[in-house]
């Protein structure tokens, strides 16, 4: 009798057709995954990403489309001395396995720096002022210490000797001089002697000596030119305070005005 495959007539036929079942699911599954997919999905041929960092913007599409690859801008961002457009950071990372067609994604440097808001750091310590700075996206600059009662706190925010106020729109990356409070520096000097010279040039040497012109007094002396310093206190050669100030004595009838600015 010829042997029906479609018909289980005894047990023996039964686990013949449970068998081809069980045969024919398995190579199924097999093709499935070794040739089938592979076949649609490219499974198994991957590329290496490559480095992107420091390559120029207009470089990219091309470079990328002969490894089967693509971009995408995904910020910009501003590097102070950094060159423009060049790709500054990349994901999926240089060396990993992508497959063909896989977007990389790029942050390239942009030319010209955003804006961001000057903070306000008047009266602020000097520490907390550099990290709001950094905060900011500003760069601490010059620091220049002035007799204050406010020990080590921001006096004055400037950039090239101007005050900036808290809120102005100023470039990211700009550096911001500032200038603290010293406390009263316990600093002492000596007193630079100013008998002899005009008043214009002592009030120059005080200052440039870290200290302050006082009252000036008129007195007559016809033994020196007029506006001469002829005395003063505290004496040539005391120590004092940085900061404190000193009286003059000068020759003539009257304190000389200072000058006013006059229009060109």
């Amino acid at each position: 009798m010829a042997f029906n495959l479609f018909r289980a007539e005894s047990k023996r036929d039964v686990y013949l057709h449970l068998l081809i079942v069980v045969l024919t699911g398995a190579v199924l599954v097999v093709g499935f995954f070794n040739i089938y997919l592979p076949f649609t999905t490219n499974h198994g041929q991957t590329i290496t990403v490559p480095n992107l960092q420091g390559m120029h913007r207009d470089q990219l599409e091309e470079f990328l489309e002969a490894r089967d690859l693509e971009f995408q801008l995904d910020d910009s961002v501003y590097h102070a001395g950094a060159q423009p457009y060049l790709v500054f950071q990349q994901y999926p990372l240089p060396g990993a396995k992508v497959k063909q067609g896989r977007k990389i994604y790029v942050s390239i440097n942009c030319k010209t720096p955003p804006l961001v808001k000057m903070p306000n750091l008047l009266n602020r310590s000097f520490l907390n002022a550099q990290r709001e700075l950094e905060n900011s996206g500003l760069r601490m600059g010059a620091t220049k210490l002035i007799p204050d009662l406010q020990f080590n706190a921001v006096l004055k925010q400037q950039v090239g000797g101007k005050d900036i106020p808290p809120g102005t729109q100023i470039s990211k990356g700009t550096y911001i001089d500032l200038v603290i409070g010293d406390g009263l520096s316990n600093r002492e000097l000596d007193v630079p002697n100013l008998t002899g010279l005009p008043l214009d040039e002592a009030i120059v040497l005080l200052q440039g000596s870290g200290l302050q012109k006082g009252s000036v007094i008129a007195q007559e002396d016809a033994s020196v030119p007029v506006n001469s310093v002829i005395r003063q206190k505290p004496e040539a050669g005391s120590r004092i305070k940085e900061g404190d100030v000193v009286d003059i004595w000068i020759s003539g009838n009257e304190v000389p005005k200072p000058e006013e600015p006059t229009d060109d």
